[in-house]
């Protein structure tokens, strides 16, 4: 996998939590007193951070995850997925609380979050130290846009790791993803809110440092702009029903970089995104499982 040795492969920056899951009758949701939700009501650790380091798990490479979190329930239930996952985990105090979101998934398996925005405090920080020793001892370092990690971009940016990011839904104007956007090698975006998907990955690299941005549009695949070429990846084939979109990007963003770190050029990383995010959508939100490396090198998506 790597001639590092005794290292990590990626640490993975913030984005630990906790979601609670509701299947509702559509969306959006018309108002009612109540509704009987049959599938009942779930609440598991993973929020982006945590699937994106279960994805590069999953896929063999040795990861590393820094964050917040609380000494509260739901920050034991994080702590136990990395346990169990065999995924390094450094969790620094967070006084507010471990972070937390509810999601409504629709029956289509479109999702609406709902973000705690209490469990962060204004003055939460990593280490400057803590973030040196650990992002040296790593050959790439994925932020996530979590608060505080976007205090963390300069002292990441100093050490010259290679960087990505995930700016979700951005609509390509909110200025607080653009440090994100310009300080990362490789930038991944849904197209969900983008008028001109290509207009705004253009700018991300003209303005910034990508090498890569990937924008994903669920099953019309992903658009991928490398090397000044805009490229249509087309979505893979789902291997069993879509159920939950919920965990798709952090997924492509895991199986993306498995390739970037194999040496393998953008397209086939982009390809092999598209496999990774497939499978994410056959998994039910209530449980925490990512593509394995076998199963996403089968795949003829991946085939070069």
């Amino acid at each position: 996998m790597s001639s590092h040795t005794g290292g990590t492969d990626v640490l993975v920056l913030g984005g630990a939590g906790v979601d609670t899951i509701i299947h509702v009758p559509e969306l959006p949701l018309p108002y009612a007193d109540s509704y009987m939700i049959d599938s009942g009501i779930r609440t598991r650790a993973g929020q982006t951070g945590d699937f994106v380091a279960l994805g590069l798990a999953a896929l063999g490479l040795r990861t590393h995850h820094l964050d917040l979190l609380g000494d509260d329930p739901e920050g034991d239930l994080v702590r136990a997925l990395h346990r169990e996952h065999g995924i390094a985990l450094t969790a620094l105090p967070q006084p507010a609380g471990t972070r937390r979101a509810v999601n409504l998934v629709g029956p289509d398996g479109r999702r609406l979050s709902l973000y705690d925005t209490s469990r962060a405090r204004p003055g939460d920080r990593f280490p400057p130290e803590l973030l040196r020793t650990l992002a040296g001892a790593s050959r790439h370092v994925h932020v996530t846009i979590t608060q505080p990690c976007a205090e963390a971009l300069p002292v990441l940016a100093a050490t010259g790791i290679p960087l990505s990011t995930d700016l979700h839904d951005w609509d390509g104007e909110n200025p607080y993803h653009e440090p994100f956007a310009h300080a990362a090698d490789v930038v991944f975006l849904s197209a969900a809110a983008l008028k001109d998907p290509e207009r705004t990955m253009r700018r991300i690299a003209e303005r910034g440092r990508a090498e890569a941005v990937v924008a994903t549009a669920g099953a019309d695949g992903a658009y991928l702009l490398a090397g000044g070429e805009l490229t249509r990846v087309p979505a893979a084939v789902p291997p069993a029903p879509v159920v939950d979109s919920n965990g798709a990007g952090d997924a492509f963003a895991a199986a993306f970089l498995y390739g970037r770190l194999n040496g393998e050029p953008p397209v086939t990383c982009a390809r092999y995104g598209a496999v990774a995010g497939a499978y994410a959508c056959t998994v039910p939100a209530s449980r925490a499982e990512a593509v394995g490396r076998d199963a996403l090198l089968k795949q003829p998506a991946t085939q070069r």
